[in-house]
């Protein structure tokens, strides 16, 4: 059968493979929470004939379900109560005038749909779309053919219950793949945080409509969105000053042009030096792969200054590095340092604290420096005197920081990088799927790099001794922002590029890489 156009009146679009794209792309992108994307809709929808919205954002579906599945015999679509399902009957209406085979099983009742929603399924039982009210796919569908996931969109408060979750149940079974419309029916689009249980599409592509949701990127979106476009449906980007995203997706090409140039008539001095401090007893090689990363990083020197004596051996294979003793450093070597503090540094961490938040010109906080400072209030205190300063918490550290348990943190990562970045008045890199950047009255930034790969000890030790030795280059006022963003991305891409399905990498083979 033929695919046939829709009537010229639609503007068509191009939709973008946005992680197919990640390092190319130069801007960041927009993201924006359901208060902002019902704010965008309105926006839109203000500037068009009625209903051409949701007739735009159904042909944008059906194309992509085209392009994808190029050989399908049909489309099954599933359908909710809301816009999505409307957007569901305008993608079912083009198949079926095209003479694909379709089938659409509405979750829902006439009564239940916003206005543009019934106007649709109204459009597609007087074409003839075969509509349907249970859950039992069309007997055609196999794994040649398309599913189209319309069940629930932005506004999700709780997780689906009743017929929903059978009908997420009911996709996730079927033979066909399956394209997701704005996000899987499931995923809450504001966090990306699954509940223990909680149904949700485990969707091959999903197809972001108008405004990007930042759950697709961190938590668990990155798992269940499966492979990321997004339409824009031909709308500009509003002002930042009429609706304001809750996040910037970062992009690699932009970041990449963030770090300075190396120029020829410069020299090691020229590029900072890097103290890491920690690698107590049984732990020296934490803080060895912290130095051997700022080293790599390109930091003109690097020491190491070992909380033990029995870590303090050099390291053969680098013996660019130096080792030093804290007690050897003075307040104005301190202070025109750029200090890792934390990799291995076990309990004994805690007595080089005071000294280095009250005297490291740019300091690095990980692992065990910061529990150290979670259960200590005046080094709380102190570091919110700090001007330099970033975090790099897994999950379970940023939990100790605040007070409360990882689950409460992964529950919304946006919301507890910002309220740690406040609260220690520093930037803050709240590691995982979907890693946040953020300092104290800044948007957020997400970084969709990374994968399983990084499930390895050690690899939070690079992490940090990267971003130290990047952020050493910057000039001295240099906040931490930028170097900590690109020292994210490049520690995620490396790891992808290498192990594109997440098999474990050994911390010191992706300094090699990122070197």
């Amino acid at each position: 059968m033929t695919w046939t156009l829709p009537a010229p009146t639609l503007a068509l679009h191009r939709p973008r493979p946005l992680m197919a794209e990640r390092q190319q792309q130069a801007a960041p992108l927009p993201l924006y929470d359901a208060a902002g994307a019902r704010a965008l809709e309105a926006w839109a929808a203000a500037s068009r004939p009625p209903h051409q919205l949701m007739q735009t954002a159904g042909l944008g579906a059906a194309r992509m379900a085209h392009a994808l599945a190029p050989q399908a015999r049909g489309l099954w679509v599933m359908a909710g109560p809301g816009n999505n399902g409307g957007d569901g009957f305008e993608a079912a209406w083009h198949w079926h005038r095209a003479g694909r085979l379709v089938q659409v099983n509405f979750v829902g009742t006439l009564a239940q749909l916003p206005a543009d929603a019934a106007r649709s399924l109204e459009r597609a039982q007087a074409a003839g779309v075969p509509i349907v009210d249970n859950l039992t796919p069309p007997d055609w569908l196999g794994p040649q053919d398309m599913a189209l996931d319309g069940l629930l969109g932005r506004g999700l408060r709780r997780a689906p219950e009743g017929l929903l979750a059978a009908g997420i149940a009911a996709l996730n079974r079927s033979a066909a793949p399956i394209l997701a419309i704005d996000l899987p029916s499931g995923l809450p689009g504001d966090t990306g945080a699954l509940g223990p249980n909680a149904p949700c599409v485990q969707a091959r592509w999903t197809l972001a409509l108008l405004g990007l949701p930042p759950g697709l990127f961190t938590a668990q979106g990155r798992d269940v969105a499966g492979d990321i476009w997004w339409d824009d449906l031909g709308v500009a980007r509003p002002a930042l000053d009429l609706i304001r995203p809750v996040a910037w997706l970062a992009g690699g090409a932009g970041l990449q042009q963030t770090r300075p140039d190396r120029r020829h008539g410069q020299h090691k001095g020229s590029y900072g030096d890097v103290w890491v401090v920690g690698g107590a007893q049984r732990m020296g090689g934490a803080a060895v792969l912290a130095g051997r990363a700022a080293l790599h990083a390109g930091a003109g020197r690097v020491y190491i200054a070992h909380l033990s004596p029995i870590s303090g051996l050099a390291d053969s294979q680098h013996p660019e590095l130096m080792l030093g003793t804290l007690d050897a450093l003075t307040p104005d070597q301190l202070a025109n340092a750029t200090v890792v503090a934390g990799c291995g540094g076990g309990q004994a961490i805690a007595a080089s604290l005071p000294r280095l938040i009250a005297q490291s010109g740019r300091l690095v906080l990980d692992a065990d420096a910061l529990n150290a400072v979670a259960t200590d209030s005046a080094l709380r205190a102190a570091l919110r005197d700090r001007t330099h300063t970033v975090l790099t918490p897994h999950p379970l550290e940023a939990a100790r920081l605040m007070d409360c348990s990882a689950a409460e943190v992964q529950a919304n990562r946006l919301q507890a990088a910002r309220a740690l970045a406040q609260d220690c008045h520093a930037t803050v890199v709240l590691k995982g799927s979907g890693s946040i950047v953020t300092s104290p009255d800044e948007t957020p930034w997400v970084l969709p790099v990374g994968n399983a790969a990084l499930a390895t000890p050690g690899s939070g030790d690079v992490l940090a001794g990267w971003l130290a030795g990047l952020w050493s280059q910057w000039p001295a006022d240099q906040p931490a922002a930028e170097p900590a963003r690109l020292a994210v991305w490049q520690h995620g891409w490396a790891a992808e590029q290498h192990s594109p399905q997440g098999l474990p990498l050994p911390a010191s083979q992706l300094i090699n890489l990122l070197g």
